[in-house]
């Protein structure tokens, strides 16, 4: 043998130190930790109760629990979610006297939470608003080593009640710190058994696991090769060429290489890389019609791994009928081109409903299905409700009220549908009012989310309405570079876009996007020609700081006594108060 190879031989018979093999798992102390708090943002939102259990080698060590009094109301929708109330925590200790005790509790241990990123951003808060240094814990996140090592037809989705029934875990979660701690314990034990399959032995290996990118994510890296670094939308496409998945970037190249990255933890999304054949760009010349164009494809291809954006026609709207006799008002899914006045989109029936229940209290129009006419009428035929009995209709299927006297509520109501807000609110305060009075909380607070269904969709309309109504507006914004943004909108569609480079003669390319811009003709409805969420991402874009109206042909405006005037009041009605305090904030909107 050669004094090369022998030299070889002797450092393979090497044997690795103990440090090299990192921390057995049995040997390591987790502390698994949840929470409960007021919100979603730690930036806004409070603690209310702190639960840990220590862990070791499947041995519980400890637990640590707590209420934390949040120095603020726990909104009612918290509390019918964890049980929580207010008196539960009016005797509870504040942040600054729990903090501390957990810290010690946890030092010198490894952090353990399902979706890690919200407690841990939750705690790391709490300790720089008391002024201590976050002790940088090893942090181990459940629910991405659930999206790891189970698959799809193991469990359905990675949330903690699934997890702690597939490990039949000896505590159900229920929105309890501790009890949802115990479960957390429980789905770590049982996904350190399956990681066992893996190699994963330590913790170094466990941690560095769950960052490292899949096989398929590996294996398919090469499919963002040649994106360019621009704006634009990507299409991952099987190998029939269906499209799985619809997204769009301000840097298509950064965009599509972060899917083959340990960054991207989504099971579903790394199960649509797994079957991904290429990834198609579309170069866009700016933000905004990369963002419209993504939902455009996205109604057009419905892809099964895209979750929102994808059924534009399930929007609702609010319909009245003005060519028939005796209008009322309907819930349909599409604007016709009509003589029918519309409100909406509503995201769902029940707020449609609800809608509709607020403007039925303004405008006494009849509510019953029959299709209802003169003759129909005449020859009492009509059916009769017990509304027109109670006084809440008029009864024109019994001749009470004629049709002339139908019509003014009819034009109320079309009034109110197009701009004036104002009848809806009255009638809505008056209601309110008189039941806050008797206090009865929970009547009153329903009739302020009934008032707030209309404001919300009457409010969308009308911005809505307002830039279909323009034949066309052309609109300039600061580039990110430098120079301009342009944007070529007709009938609330997005036409045309462009750019301007930094001290260019603007006018010859305004001239150019206009005479290249897409022909667009009247729509009907409030969204006129476009998606209204296609309409809402142009408003979004002309709301930004610096935007410049370059030509406006139409009347770009809001009704004076129109629901954009409600915004803030609606923001007040809002606010995590009190129950009885909540309705009477919201109370009075027009003062």
């Amino acid at each position: 043998m050669t004094s090369d190879g022998a030299e070889h031989a002797v450092r393979q018979a090497v044997q690795g130190t103990l440090d090299d093999l990192g921390t057995p798992l049995a040997d390591v102390v987790f502390v698994v930790v949840d929470l409960e708090t007021t919100g979603g943002s730690a930036a806004e939102s409070a603690i209310t109760e702190i639960g840990a259990v220590k862990v070791r080698g499947g041995e519980v060590l400890g637990e640590f629990a707590t209420l934390v009094d949040p120095g603020g109301p726990i909104p009612p929708f918290i509390t019918a979610l964890t049980g929580i109330t207010q008196q539960m925590v009016t005797a509870a200790p504040r942040i600054e006297a729990v903090l501390p005790a957990f810290l010690e509790f946890a030092r010198g241990c490894v952090l353990v939470a399902h979706n890690a990123p919200f407690d841990v951003g939750f705690l790391r808060a709490a300790c720089a608003a008391q002024g201590y240094a976050w002790p940088a814990f090893p942090v181990v996140d459940t629910a991405d080593l659930a999206r790891r090592v189970l698959t799809r037809d193991e469990v359905p989705n990675c949330r903690l009640g699934t997890l702690a029934r597939h490990f039949r875990s000896a505590t159900e979660p229920c929105h309890r710190a501790l009890a949802d701690a115990r479960a957390t314990v429980d789905v770590l034990h049982g996904l350190i058994e399956r990681l066992g399959s893996f190699g994963v032995q330590s913790l170094e290996e466990m941690r560095a696991f769950a960052k490292t990118p899949s096989p398929e994510q590996q294996r398919k890296r090469h499919l963002a090769d040649g994106m360019p670094a621009a704006p634009g939308v990507y299409l991952f496409e099987d190998a029939r060429g269906e499209v799985l998945y619809v997204g769009k970037s301000t840097n298509l190249r950064t965009r599509v290489r972060s899917y083959f990255t340990a960054s991207e933890t989504r099971r579903r999304i790394r199960e649509m890389v797994g079957l991904a054949e290429r990834v198609r760009p579309i170069v866009c010349a700016t933000g905004l019609e990369a963002e419209v164009r993504e939902l455009r494809l996205i109604a057009e291809h419905k892809p099964r791994y895209n979750r929102r954006s994808k059924f534009p026609e399930r929007a609702l709207w609010l319909k009245l009928a003005l060519s028939e006799p005796f209008p009322r008002l309907s819930i349909v899914r599409e604007c016709r081109d009509d003589d029918a006045v519309y409100l909406g989109p509503f995201g769902s029936a029940r707020v449609a409903e609800e809608a509709r229940a607020a403007l039925h209290e303004a405008v006494p129009l009849r509510q019953c299905t029959q299709r209802l006419t003169p003759r129909l009428v005449e020859r009492g035929r009509a059916r009769s409700c017990v509304l027109g009995e109670i006084g809440r209709c008029g009864a024109p299927c019994e001749g009470r009220e004629p049709p002339e006297a139908y019509a003014r509520h009819v034009e109320a109501a079309r009034t109110v549908m197009e701009g004036d807000v104002r009848p809806v609110v009255a009638a809505a305060q008056v209601r309110i009012d008189r039941l806050a009075v008797e206090m009865r909380y929970e009547e009153a607070a329903a009739q302020r989310d009934r008032l707030a269904a209309f404001v919300r969709a009457a409010a969308r309309g009308q911005r809505l309405a307002a830039l279909s109504r323009c034949a066309q507006l052309v609109a300039a914004r600061p580039a990110f570079g430098g120079g301009w943004e342009l944007a070529v909108v007709r009938y609330g569609r997005l036409a045309g876009t462009g750019t301007i480079p930094p001290g260019a003669n603007v006018w010859p390319y305004v001239d150019a996007v206009i005479a290249t811009s897409e022909t667009v003709f009247p729509g009907p409805g409030p969204a006129g020609s476009a998606l209204p969420e296609e309409t809402e991402c142009v408003l979004r874009w002309l709301d930004q700081p610096g935007t410049r109206l370059v030509e406006v042909d139409g009347d770009w405006i809001c009704p004076v006594h129109g629901a954009e005037s409600l915004r803030e009041w609606l923001d007040r009605a809002y606010a995590p108060v009190e129950p009885e305090d909540r309705v009477r904030r919201g109370g009075r909107p027009l003062r």
